[in-house]
């Protein structure tokens, strides 16, 4: 399984992230926009790897989630050069058949048409915000965020126990 489709399988992440009290982890509800080479999400049309040089993820994924900036986790992705690590994976799976992606990357807010373009990845992952008027009223008045890995594993025991794939941004390439 390429690690992008292993991302769009999946819709909770765990983040962990640093703040004053030390090491925290947080689980938030995401969606990703593919892979694109500039801030704004694009669809995802590239091969699932390139021969010889592992997954072709371009300037890497984007990851999109909900969050106030008042919550802890808020707090500390919000600070200047601000890291974070994460993980995705289902629960409940069996040795032989485990799955899932780790990663490190870097969070920010967006704002204005990059919000409103990371806002429709989300909307279209997630049908049932739009549905309740209780429920995207709520989100649309919190923060969105982008969170953009510079490094993932992909963990696939069903290809062979241990079997990973990795990816990391091309040196030189700025996350947002």
């Amino acid at each position: 399984m390429a690690i992008r489709r292993a991302l769009a399988a999946h819709t909770t992440l765990t983040l962990a992230y640093v703040d004053e009290d030390g090491p925290q982890a947080c689980a938030v509800l995401y969606a990703t926009g593919g892979t694109t080479a500039s801030s704004s999400p694009a669809p995802d049309h590239a091969p699932d790897s390139a021969p010889g040089h592992g997954p072709d993820l371009g300037s890497g994924p984007a990851l999109y989630f909900v969050t106030a900036t008042t919550t802890r986790h808020g707090r500390a992705l919000a600070e200047p050069d601000a890291r974070v690590a994460f993980t995705v994976q289902r629960d409940g799976q069996e040795w032989g058949e485990l799955t899932g992606i780790q990663g490190r990357g870097r969070c920010r807010i967006l704002a204005g048409a990059e919000r409103a373009a990371g806002w429709r990845v989300y909307m279209e992952r997630f049908p049932f915000v739009e549905q309740s008027d209780r429920l995207r009223g709520a989100l649309e008045r919190t923060t969105l965020w982008e969170l953009r890995p510079d490094w993932l594993r992909l963990i696939d025991n069903g290809q062979g126990f241990g079997h990973k794939e990795e990816w990391q941004r091309p040196e030189g390439r700025s996350p947002f």
